[in-house]
């Protein structure tokens, strides 16, 4: 099964700290290969670089081959639709990322988003399935 990552989800892996760690990690250890929007990843490194500095995030740059994570740039359809998401969902937390984690998974067909951020990726209706299968069940 394809899955694809939020923000939220990688932190937790990458963070042994993280409050979320042990629930994405074991997630992670699960997983075949996790789609990476490259959206995703510019939230990730900001965030490991507030949490940790210049130096963790240059390992975890290092050791991104070796990960699990495929990287995807978005395409123009994934921007249009973000832009619809956007709309449709402002008066909601649904940010660009989340709105890109979503245009990203009904392109490639993927059912199931890994990330801690339940609550904004519930009330979204994609177009490809009924909703979405949001893990770790946190």
């Amino acid at each position: 099964m394809i899955t694809i990552a939020d923000t939220g989800f990688v932190v937790g892996v990458a963070i042994s700290t993280d409050k979320w760690h042990n629930e994405c990690l074991n997630l992670y250890l699960k997983q075949s290969a996790v789609v990476l929007p490259q959206t995703v990843l510019a939230e990730v490194a900001y965030l490991i670089t507030r949490a940790g500095g210049n130096l963790v995030m240059s390992k975890f740059l290092k050791n991104f081959s070796r990960t699990k994570y495929r990287l995807m740039a978005l395409d123009s359809a994934d921007i249009s639709r973000s832009a619809i998401l956007l709309e449709q969902y402002a008066d909601t937390r649904i940010d660009f990322v989340d709105s890109t984690v979503v245009a990203m998974a009904e392109r490639l067909n993927i059912q199931t988003i890994l990330t801690t951020d339940h609550r904004d990726f519930r009330i979204v209706r994609p177009q490809h399935v009924n909703s979405f299968d949001i893990q770790p069940n946190l």
